[in-house]
């Protein structure tokens, strides 16, 4: 949710809608949130085949929601994986396909680099900020508009990391 709050801020004066469905969030499922900008949005929901990007904190999320993304459209995803139940007791092999137009980043490892495992989501929009046409500095305003400020250099270095790892991709 720290993610879109951070690429909502980003778009500034423009008609921003943000969704958030939170599921089983609490019991370790997924967080499902959409940010649309535009000069005027009706609704903040993005029809199957229409997102210009997607961005995964866990690879099989990436994998569940590629469908979202338009022709042409850029996924950002963490290479994380977190074995659902029927991997785990070994009724289903952990998918093995790869998701199109893809930018890998070890997330998870670039923001324990920075100083917080946390700030993973973080990193993902370091390595997303590469495909918006936004200088660093408005970046940084909207990570420190959005954290807390005794994390907020955790979060400029995974910012860094992560758009640093995402130029080599």
């Amino acid at each position: 949710m720290l993610a879109s709050r951070i690429l909502s801020h980003i778009f500034g004066d423009m008609d921003v809608k943000l969704s958030e469905v939170h599921g089983m969030a609490q019991r370790g499922g997924s967080v499902v949130t959409t940010v649309r900008a535009a000069e005027t949005v009706h609704t903040p929901l993005i029809a199957d085949g229409e997102a210009d990007i997607l961005i995964a904190m866990e690879y099989l999320e990436g994998l569940r929601y590629a469908h979202a993304l338009k022709p042409g459209g850029r996924a950002v995803v963490s290479t994380q994986k977190i074995m659902p139940l029927p991997v785990l007791t070994g009724a289903a092999p952990y998918p093995s396909e790869s998701i199109e137009n893809a930018i890998l980043i070890n997330a998870l490892a670039l923001a324990s680099e920075a100083g917080s495992p946390k700030a993973a989501n973080v990193v993902l929009i370091g390595a997303a900020s590469v495909l918006f046409d936004f200088p660093d500095e408005k970046w940084f305003a909207a990570i420190e508009a959005h954290v807390k400020p005794k994390f907020l250099d955790a979060n400029k270095k995974a910012f860094k990391l992560g758009r640093e790892a995402a130029k080599k991709e």
